[in-house]
């Protein structure tokens, strides 16, 4: 079945409380991609996001961000008043977030939210509690002593706490059970509003296709709850720590800094704590893309400390087992394989047995010197195919800043015109997409919007200015709907109901 969608951060829609949420602007966005013929949503990882506001380094892999809570929605609960939303400042521009204000609005609002629903009482609440025992009261005692200790790291608590004493973590919960019942209430307020929102994207013939990081962070609930998963030291200090190795965009390579998996230790459990997680991942999202898929294969190990990746040493991943496991426990599922980057034949083959489609980025094709697997004539069908990804420069802007001899192989590649203008530029490219045999085309929305360097959402290996940006109230105009329509119809990508 050939299908497109667009990708959008959940973050990036419009609205005015500072940052996208939840609102009736995210169902009018589900609506405009009806109209624009379009199948698929893509979202960035859904969960909390922790220092440098990345939603790939979050709190946690089971919760959802407390920012897309939509205000309105409270309101009309009688939570919060319309007067007590207006009181605070959301940031500058409508077009970028400003993370430090959306924090101290949000969670004044929301903690006045929750003293006034007195959901304790709730049989809902209480079900979705009980049904989520498995990861919610670690998380909201995590959060509940992040705020105790002013955000510091849980390696820096005192060591009854970090090692997670019995005793220690009783106490705890009774000292800070105002604080853990917030949290726990927030989180089921995030999956009440999200399954909604989900129900009607699905209802208007919209599949929503989540995100889900490789790697855990290692202030998170997950590292925190669950340290025997993961490669520490008797003090829980990581051992070694995640990244990539140098290569021609980095001397120094990528050092991310997540703890890495005890991959035998999670073997020998059956993958469970993977098994809960995907789980998770298909209650959310009808397809997950599977972030740094290589690294189920083979993965970069960096000796702990390290001031870059230079040192590293590829060690073995859990293979075909994992995703053997997950076939017989929760069936055949929508997976994408975020595949890029340096792939050797073992990915290639894990790839392939898997059966997931991979993925192919346009923007990665053009080089004069040699054939790349990133030009359309050299797709399969089970692939993905994007003009570019949440991690490239907008089309538009990258079509400017490659070398000379790169932008007069793509331009003849895709039959551009000498005379186009700026705003056509990037749809010579979503036109590539779409008529490629790749079952599946995502066009980011920047693309569609033909915007400049300044709607990119990030650079890596970079903190701070990432992650900021918000299309326009009324961008995604009806005229722009049409035209993507009209070239969706044209490839044979309108998905007609059942």
């Amino acid at each position: 079945m050939r299908r497109s969608g667009v990708l959008m951060a959940v973050s990036s829609l419009p609205g005015k409380y500072g940052i996208g949420c939840f609102s009736k602007e995210a169902y009018k966005f589900v609506d405009d991609l009806k109209a624009a013929g379009q199948s698929l949503w893509q979202i960035l990882p859904l969960g909390p996001t922790s220092y440098g506001d990345s939603p790939y380094q979050s709190f946690s892999t089971f919760a959802g961000n407390p920012y897309f809570l939509d205000p309105d929605t409270l309101i009309e609960k009688k939570w919060i008043t319309r007067k007590e939303c207006e009181s605070f400042d959301w940031g500058k521009t409508p077009e970028s977030v400003d993370y430090a204000k959306i924090y101290e609005a949000r969670f004044s609002l929301l903690k006045k939210a929750y003293k006034r629903s007195k959901i304790g009482s709730d049989k809902k609440y209480q079900e979705y509690v009980k049904k989520n025992a498995y990861w919610l009261p670690d998380y909201a005692l995590f959060m509940a002593l992040k705020d105790a200790h002013k955000g510091k790291s849980w390696a820096e608590w005192e060591k009854p706490l970090r090692f997670r004493d019995k005793e220690a973590l009783e106490k705890a919960r009774e000292k800070y059970a105002e604080a853990i019942g917030m949290y726990q209430f927030i989180q089921y307020e995030f999956a009440t509003e999200w399954k909604e929102l989900k129900k009607y994207a699905n209802k208007n013939g919209i599949e929503i296709v989540g995100d889900i990081p490789i790697y855990v962070a290692f202030d998170s609930s997950d590292a925190w709850a669950d340290p025997e998963l993961f490669e520490f030291d008797d003090d829980l200090k990581p051992i070694a720590v995640a990244g990539c190795p140098p290569d021609a965009f980095s001397a120094d390579g990528q050092l991310w800094g997540n703890p890495l998996y005890r991959w035998d230790v999670h073997s020998k459990s059956g993958f469970a704590w993977w098994i809960k997680r995907l789980k998770h991942c298909f209650e959310l999202y009808d397809v997950v893309r599977i972030d740094h898929f290589r690294g189920f294969d083979a993965y970069y190990r960096i000796p702990y400390p390290a001031e870059n990746a230079r040192h590293g040493k590829w060690m073995k991943g859990p293979g075909y087992a994992l995703f053997e496991t997950m076939k017989k426990k929760l069936g055949d599922r929508q997976v994408i394989a975020e595949d890029l980057g340096f792939l050797t034949p073992s990915v290639l083959r894990l790839v392939k047995r898997t059966g997931y489609p991979g993925m192919k980025v346009l923007q990665f094709a053009f080089d004069p010197k040699e054939e790349s697997d990133y030009l359309p004539q050299n797709y399969t069908k089970n692939s993905v195919v994007y003009t570019g990804t949440h991690d490239n420069d907008t089309t538009l802007s990258w079509y400017y800043d490659i070398g000379g001899a790169e932008r007069r192989f793509a331009t003849a590649y895709i039959n551009m015109p000498k005379d186009v203008k700026d705003a056509d530029i990037p749809w010579y490219f979503i036109r590539s997409a779409l008529a490629s045999v790749s079952d599946t085309a995502i066009i980011p929305m920047q693309d569609v919007l033909s915007l400049p360097h300044k709607a990119r959402m990030n650079h890596p290996s970079t903190i701070g200015g990432n992650w900021q940006w918000r299309m326009k109230d009324g961008a995604f105009s009806p005229a722009k709907q049409r035209r993507l329509k009209k070239m969706t119809e044209l490839y044979g990508r309108i998905v007609k109901e059942k």
